[in-house]
């Protein structure tokens, strides 16, 4: 499984990286699993987020996945996601923002991305697709998160036109992963995320129906067709293809967890 993807272990705390982020040599990055942090309870493990009432314990977890990474937690840029596309690119005087309080994060944002380098960009997940961008050439990044709403609406097509308006970044240089989310085995949706849907002509090729009025959407394949659409070569697009919901022992999942979780973590930074 995690074709194309690598697994990592420092102590008891685990995550993955994308090999062809890895081989460009210009980032640091990860993609969290639930092992190696100090939360108890519903949340045991390395939860991430702030949003599950152990803000003491998700600042030592924060610490322990960006010092495996090389990075420095206190410099962590995060957004108040709200399963929108707003797309905020990150300046050298927000390093820092959401690191320590989720207040503190970029407001109603779900796309972050930065040409700075040492400003580790994050988003947040309990199943939701977190998706890391490199553009080597330029070099700049992104890291996007895209729940069903955002990937419906173009989160990712959204992140890599900023990324082009912002540093002139040519669709077929970038890089992207796509990380550990819920998969098309467990994802089951109602028409009221199928009728957007039926205005992109890939429609079926992401969604099969599991009973009437009810489908099973493939958000990893969905938001690769986006992407594939606005230019991104096939080979650039890495998938780990790892269900959240499937294999909740390693991830957190809304979903098979019944809303009672912890969050996960994308994090990418250009090195200095």
């Amino acid at each position: 499984m995690a074709n194309g993807f690598t697994w990592h272990k420092d102590g008891s705390l685990v995550y993955l990286t994308a090999d062809h982020l890895t081989a460009s040599g210009l980032v640091r990055h990860g993609f969290s699993t639930r092992h190696g942090g100090v939360s108890t309870g519903a949340v045991s493990g390395l939860n991430l987020g702030f949003k599950n009432g152990d803000e003491v314990q998700v600042l030592e977890n924060r610490r322990r996945f960006l010092t495996a990474l090389g990075l420095d937690f206190r410099a962590l840029v995060a957004g108040q996601q709200v399963h929108g596309t707003r797309v905020a690119e990150v300046r050298a005087e927000d390093s820092g923002r959401g690191a320590r309080a989720w207040e503190e994060g970029l407001p109603a944002t779900d796309a972050l991305i930065t040409d700075v380098s040492g400003l580790p960009l994050s988003v947040y997940t309990a199943d939701c697709v977190p998706l890391l961008f490199l553009d080597p050439v330029r070099p700049a990044v992104a890291a996007v998160h895209a729940g069903w709403r955002g990937s419906v609406a173009g989160i990712a097509p959204a992140a890599l036109a900023a990324l082009r308006a912002a540093y002139d970044t040519q669709p077929n240089d970038v890089l992207v992963a796509i990380g550990p989310s819920i998969g098309p085995c467990c994802y089951e949706v109602d028409e009221k995320v199928i009728v957007p849907l039926r205005s992109l002509p890939f429609w079926r090729e992401v969604a099969v129906e599991a009973r009437p009025g009810h489908w099973y959407l493939d958000l990893w394949e969905l938001n690769r067709r986006q992407l594939l659409a606005a230019g991104v070569p096939a080979e650039n697009i890495a998938v780990a293809r790892l269900c959240t919901s499937c294999h909740v022992k390693d991830f957190y999942s809304y979903r098979a967890e019944h809303g009672r979780t912890g969050s996960l973590a994308a994090v990418i930074s250009l090195k200095p």
